[in-house]
């Protein structure tokens, strides 16, 4: 096992959950709104969903790349690609992240679940983006690719639901700081930028 590219794998998810989307935003304004348990139970149904990403992913991938450095090779310089794509996205994106204090519609704990978990597993953006993301960090030559999936799809699960849990713990502190400085919503933005294109370059330069 290579120590050195599971813990990259860890940096970088860790950077892509602190990087503000529409998951970790969705996480931060329901615990503004409603308090902290809400943003907890959305967290928890979001990192739920990525099981069925994973499973379909270890299942569908590993049978395509095993033992064909080429077809590996063609899904390496995808991800590194749609990253790249994804970075372009973010530039030409004229949106601002806004955060208030607006109340939004209230839901159960479990209405928040179910609905977190809905909004991952019927998203094909996420398993395009666990597609492209999680080849270029296979980190042994001895375990099977299988196990190598269900591997990196639990710690991402686990530096996700830390991340996520942790925003929705401290959204009151981070939605001031965001208020009171108004060049950050460009940091932000820019932060995205090169989270993409640093793993794009990753994948491009790694080897198998």
């Amino acid at each position: 096992m290579n120590y050195e590219i599971l813990s990259g794998f860890i940096l970088a998810t860790a950077a892509l959950a602190i990087s503000p989307g529409p998951d970790n935003i969705f996480v931060l304004t329901q615990s503004i709104s409603n308090g902290i348990k809400y943003g907890l139970s959305t967290t928890a149904g979001l990192v739920t969903g990525c099981i069925i990403h994973t499973a379909l992913l270890a299942f569908g991938v590993s049978a395509l790349i095993k033992e064909n450095d080429q077809v590996f090779l063609i899904i390496k310089v995808f991800g590194a690609l749609y990253l790249f794509y994804l970075a372009y996205k973010v530039y030409k994106d004229k949106r601002h992240i806004t955060l208030t204090n607006t109340k939004v519609p209230k839901k159960s704990l479990s209405q928040l679940f179910r609905q977190g978990f809905i909004m991952n597993v019927l998203n094909p953006k996420v398993t395009v983006f666990f597609l492209a993301f999680f080849p270029g960090f296979l980190f042994s030559k001895d375990l099977s690719t299988v196990v190598q999936f269900f591997v990196l799809g639990i710690l991402f699960m686990i530096v996700t639901i830390l991340v996520f849990s942790s925003i929705a713990v401290l959204s009151g502190s981070i939605a001031s700081e965001i208020k009171k400085h108004s060049g950050i919503e460009i940091f932000l933005k820019w932060l995205q930028i090169v989270v993409f294109c640093g793993i794009g370059i990753y994948l491009l330069i790694s080897n198998k």
